[in-house]
């Protein structure tokens, strides 16, 4: 077989064309690069030698080889100069595990069906964060994978969720892990099913009308296993080589391997794997994990001295392809600085996400929550964190209570926190609804993590699965989050408000512990809603409560009903007219009941 030519082919990696395969590769320090594998019996004597593309300036090497296909595992054999070192395809679509072989995959090979989802509009959205490894595990030591998280997504369609966000699922080393370690960026986990099964499970979920959003690492790679490190042998100052920063940039918490934004090669790179997850595995968002630190070389000082201009310029410069080619897809950054300039557009100078994590939201609201003393939660400052002033828009905020960073690392569940060892108690169960009242009610993008919707107390371990038997053992707490979140998304249409970006304070009682807020997109019948939370253990019987508008307001939820728990306190909440004196900025009032630590929503009716 005479292999004297690069291909005339185009793509990266391993590409099924004209009877066999391409293979390409950039390596720009390398004196010679071959390909070896099934194909020639891993005989190192026969390997295709890849020839340089063009004039070698590209730095990128390929050769065809006929009668290659699907399922054969290669390796890339590379000379630096000084000696020749294997190498996984750093565009490897699948891989045997993170230290073992490339796998030649075909991507047309998938078949989708002719189901037709549609991405959830931006105010419909609420996000169901995933880890597959536990979210599909069996309890008893039996590590999740798609195909059994793909058996768990009628509990999700029944529980109201319009996007799962998936913990990122790429090959990583070891055998369990958050995910926040990848290996190879373009390959799905091995143990999870590979990249059919995620295609699967992507399927599946939207065959039950729920969008998934992947998360992604871009803010550094590995940093074990790492086929990357020095990839043709060529580094500075004990570097990384051609992937990374090979100076003080380099450095992150996870290791001195943050990708080389400035180097179009490398952008590149990771340009592609995002966009192989939006186009062909159809996922309908990415989540992109710690852009801080992107951003800057701590993740949270803005001197010269740590930006890195090269990463916002990436950021933007992704956000706006994606948005050229995939408007309707969702793009979602961790970066945890409430900083607006992340949300705004990249044409008006920011890095062009729709939404980022708020920070601002999820500490000061727990806090509130897991105080000891009444007397000590701070309701200016769970106001404060609702309206979110200075942080972006309403719709550019994720607010959430629990997420895989908020119960591990130290910190534990809610139910957990508000009673230590007693997470099943009346006050663990009616502080965490209430926490739940106050996410699904507020302005923003909703997020809960996997678990909380069944009081799941176990802080969040990789290596434990979900205890799924809570979900039976709290059926209730299962209906009271299924409630809020049909409430939330208007599923009934009767609560448009909670869909919308309207929001004020009506009453702010940090005495009492009562906090009173209007809701709405429009206004009107059917559209403003009134949610009134009490953060204390006294029941409020008569509690005159200033409406926006006069006529009838009806009860559309109130978490100490029993039908949640039977140790609720059950104290009702009536349908009211709102005909009583002015009061809170309203022309017109309705007086109120309220159970301890409680939340009751209503709606204008007339």
């Amino acid at each position: 077989m005479d292999f004297t030519a690069p291909s005339p082919h185009e793509g990266m990696g391993a590409v099924l064309v004209d009877g066999g395969a391409t293979f390409r590769v950039w390596a720009p320090h390398a004196t010679h690069v071959w390909v070896i594998g099934d194909f020639n019996g891993w005989d190192s004597g026969a390997n295709p030698q890849l020839e340089r593309d063009g004039d070698g300036a590209s730095g990128t090497w390929s050769v065809h080889v006929p009668g290659v296909h699907a399922g054969q595992e290669y390796q890339f054999q590379v000379d630096t100069g000084s000696e020749v070192v294997w190498r996984a395809d750093p565009y490897a679509r699948q891989m045997t595990s993170s230290v073992g072989n490339c796998v030649v995959y075909d991507p047309n090979a998938f078949d989708w069906g002719d189901n037709h989802f549609r991405m959830p509009s931006r105010d419909d959205v609420v996000v169901y964060e995933m880890h597959v490894g536990t979210f599909g595990g069996d309890g008893h030591g039996g590590r999740g994978s798609f195909e059994t998280a793909t058996h768990r997504l009628d509990h999700l369609r029944d529980l109201g969720v319009s996007v799962i966000q998936v913990m990122p699922p790429f090959e990583y080393a070891g055998d369990i892990s958050w995910g926040y370690n990848p290996s190879h960026v373009f390959a799905v986990e091995s143990g999870y099913g590979g990249p059919d099964a995620f295609k699967g499970f992507v399927k599946a979920a939207h065959e039950h009308g729920i969008a998934v959003v992947v998360d992604v690492v871009h803010n550094h790679i590995g940093p074990s296993d790492l086929d990357l490190w020095r990839f043709d042998g060529w580094s500075e100052d004990d570097g990384g080589g051609i992937y990374f920063y090979n100076d003080w940039r380099a450095a992150t918490p996870w290791g001195a391997t943050r990708p080389d934004y400035g180097r179009p090669e490398v952008r590149s790179f990771l340009r592609d794997s995002a966009l192989l997850w939006l186009e062909e595995f159809r996922c309908d968002g990415l989540r992109f994990d710690a852009t801080n630190y992107i951003r800057s070389v701590t993740g949270g000082t803005w001197d010269e001295g740590s930006l890195i201009p090269d990463g916002a310029a990436y950021l933007s410069w992704l956000t706006s392809e994606i948005a050229a080619r995939q408007p309707w897809k969702l793009l979602i950054a961790e970066d945890l600085q409430d900083d607006p300039v992340v949300t705004t557009p990249a044409d008006e100078g920011g890095l062009g996400f729709h939404a980022q994590w708020d920070a601002g939201f999820v500490h000061p609201v727990r806090r509130a929550l897991t105080e000891l003393s009444d007397e000590h939660r701070d309701l200016e400052a769970v106001a404060a964190a609702v309206l979110g002033e200075g942080r972006g828009p309403a719709g550019a905020r994720v607010v959430y209570t629990e997420s895989h960073d908020e119960v591990a690392n130290g910190k534990t569940r809610l139910p957990e926190a508000v009673a230590p060892g007693d997470a099943d108690s009346w006050a663990a169960k009616k502080r965490a609804a209430l926490g739940f009242v106050t996410v699904m009610c507020s302005p923003g993008i909703p997020m809960l993590f996997q678990g909380q919707e069944f009081l799941e107390d176990r802080w969040f371990d990789d290596s434990v699965a979900l205890d799924w038997g809570k979900s039976e053992e709290h059926s209730g707490i299962v209906a009271l989050h299924r409630d809020l979140i049909r409430l939330r998304r208007n599923a009934d249409g009767v609560s448009g408000g909670l869909r919308g970006s309207g929001a004020s304070v009506l009453r702010l009682d940090n005495e009492a512990k009562i906090l009173a807020l209007h809701r709405w997109a429009e206004g009107g019948v059917h559209d403003d809603t009134v949610v009134v939370l009490n953060f204390s253990t006294r029941v409020e019987r008569e509690l005159p409560v200033g409406l926006p508008a006069p006529g009838l307001w009806k009860v559309r939820f109130n978490s100490d009903s029993p039908l949640y728990a039977p140790e609720f306190g059950g104290v009702d909440a009536f349908d009211v007219e709102a005909d009583g004196e002015a009061m809170d900025g309203c022309e017109q009032s309705a007086v109120l009941t309220l159970g301890p630590y409680s939340a009751v929503v209503l709606t204008r009716e007339t």
